[in-house]
């Protein structure tokens, strides 16, 4: 057996609730041999070869910050798409600026459009933000950046793509098209929008793999994985893996995870969409080989279904009165009455079953089928986990308690887009109560905080969703938003640790300092409990410790 490691330290949170404070961390072989004191360890440090590291001596160590709900892989390669969002994004070798009025994307298309000869080229570029950006684009609006090339808009929350006349001519697509998810206006005829998985996935087939090399794929991922890093997150899930192609995103992957190099542990969570359309035969001889795959590095883990849109996009599902508009939005690529007969062999396989639901209606279909579900063959601790949980209401969070599920919820929008659809889409009473983290609390349901990283306008930064939970103050700087649904440090804190381990099944391994875990832990500043609640966002990350290898901020 390798030295024991000794890191002494000002603080360490470990989210035991049996023994929640500790100055000092053993670690040996990657794992934790023992947490407490210098005195406590004596046993071990008598009997083993050991050093000292005081590196962080004056710090403060929590266990690795997890973020549950990421798509660090496919952000990385839009960071090659010709980029039009509302804010900073990162690019391959600079950062995009903001683009934050309709005019300022007209005129960066129609200056790409003229950078390009080959007229059969189609122009692409993605991050639009119809609710910041003047409202979703038209077929006809396109038509003026160029009659003649393709021109596709994905939207920044990629649940809207937006196509100009040729590109429909190049898709074949006339009003006989019957593909859910295909907009039209009055008349009957396409206004150029495809909307959610089935549409999206007929709009860009023609464009395929034009637009980002492997290699790429591999910088991009590697990027991703070093913004996470430096905001203090050690574990993260992809929950869409196979949504573009197994093999390749496996590929990735396995390359760039697997490298001793790379600062994160990842689980990749398969799209059911992707498995169904490939592998529906054998669907749980095909995880079992996933599975087969699996180590600590890179696991993976559980199936994802989508049961409507997206918040920022604007196309999740409420109950009624819908919309400002009067309008609604739509499900997800499996119809509602059909969810829990889709969902039905994944459930009595035993495998973990993650639903994205942004809007109270569609959370209302996933309790329906998980209702559903346990009344055909019952299970216990099945963590059947909501994902995003945006719109939502008391009675929700009661009944999610009641059929033993759990929410991993994206709490950013209360600060980054609350007072925005106060006034687009959602009115004011939903747009203030967005991620509803009291209820859940005080029904007893366990959450996890996630950041969707980099498919919403929005951050990845636990500490400021943390921030967020605990204030819930709007962009303006001054509004509290539903302050019922605040929640207190502490609870925000086991969000981003041991809570978002159980979310993914891992709180065996992960979330938590105890001995014979993983050594990953997040290095801060200053103590999250100590300061004052509104200070908790300018807590600064020092260091992020993977089993037990130090990588400085």
């Amino acid at each position: 057996m390798n030295a024991i490691t000794v890191f002494r330290t000002r603080k360490i949170l470990t989210m035991d609730p049996g023994r929640p404070i500790a100055s000092a961390i053993a670690v040996r072989d990657a794992r934790i041999v023992s947490v407490g004191t210098i005195e406590s360890m004596q046993p071990w440090l008598r009997r083993y070869q050991h050093s000292f590291d005081d590196s962080f001596v004056d710090k403060i160590i929590l266990p690795g910050f997890i973020d549950p709900h990421t798509h660090l892989s496919q952000s990385g390669a839009y960071m090659y798409f010709n980029y039009i969002g509302p804010i900073p994004s990162p690019g391959p070798d600079r950062i995009n600026p903001a683009l934050p009025t309709r005019e300022d994307v007209m005129a960066r298309l129609r200056e790409l459009d003229a950078e390009m000869r080959d007229t059969s080229q189609a122009l692409f570029a993605w991050g639009f933000d119809p609710a910041i950006q003047g409202g979703h684009l038209h077929r006809r609006e396109l038509d003026l950046i160029s009659p003649e090339r393709p021109v596709v808009v994905l939207s920044y929350a990629p649940h809207f793509v937006y196509a100009n006349s040729a590109m429909l001519r190049v898709l074949g697509a006339d009003e006989s098209l019957t593909i859910h998810g295909v907009g039209r206006d009055p008349d009957g005829s396409l206004n150029g929008q495809f909307v959610e998985i089935e549409a999206i996935d007929y709009a860009l087939k023609p464009l395929r793999g034009q637009f980002v090399r492997p290699d790429q794929n591999d910088v991009g991922l590697r990027r991703m994985a070093d913004v996470a890093r430096r905001v203090g997150v050690t574990t993260t899930a992809d929950m869409l893996f196979g949504g573009r192609n197994f093999d390749s995103e496996w590929r990735t992957h396995n390359s760039v995870v697997n490298d001793p190099e790379f600062p994160l542990r990842m689980v990749l969570v398969p799209f059911e969409g992707a498995i169904r359309k490939h592998f529906e035969a054998d669907a749980s001889g095909f995880l079992a080989d996933l599975r087969a795959r699996s180590n600590d590095k890179l696991l993976f883990h559980g199936v994802k279904f989508f049961c409507d849109g997206s918040y920022p996009a604007m196309s999740l599902r409420v109950r009624p009165p819908g919309y400002l508009d009067g309008g609604n939005g739509l499900r997800g690529n499996v119809p509602w009455e059909g969810l829990a007969d889709a969902m039905l062999p994944y459930w009595t396989a035993g495998v973990q079953i993650h639903a994205h639901a942004n809007g109270d209606e569609a959370i209302d279909a996933c309790l329906d089928a998980l209702a559903k579900l346990q009344s055909i063959h019952p299970r216990f601790d099945h963590r059947f986990t909501i994902e995003h949980y945006c719109i939502s209401t008391p009675d929700q969070a009661r009944r999610l308690k009641a059929l033993g599920g759990l929410a991993s919820v994206n709490c950013y929008f209360v600060h980054f887009r609350s007072q925005i659809h106060n006034e687009h889409a959602f009115g004011p009473d939903r747009a203030e109560a967005t991620a509803r983290l009291g209820s859940l609390e005080r029904e007893g349901v366990t959450f996890a905080l996630h950041s969707d990283f980099s498919l919403v306008v929005a951050p990845i930064d636990p500490l400021l969703a943390v921030w967020i939970a605990v204030n819930r103050i709007a962009a303006d700087g001054v509004t509290v938003q539903a302050p019922g649904e605040r929640i207190r440090v502490e609870r925000a804190l086991r969000a981003i640790t041991i809570d978002a381990a159980y979310v993914l099944g891992l709180d065996r391994e992960l979330g938590s300092l105890e001995v014979g875990k993983l050594a990953d832990f997040t290095v801060l500043d200053r103590d999250p409990t100590a300061v004052e609640p509104a200070a908790i966002r300018d807590i600064r990350v020092s260091a992020t410790v993977l089993g037990g290898r130090t990588y400085l901020i």
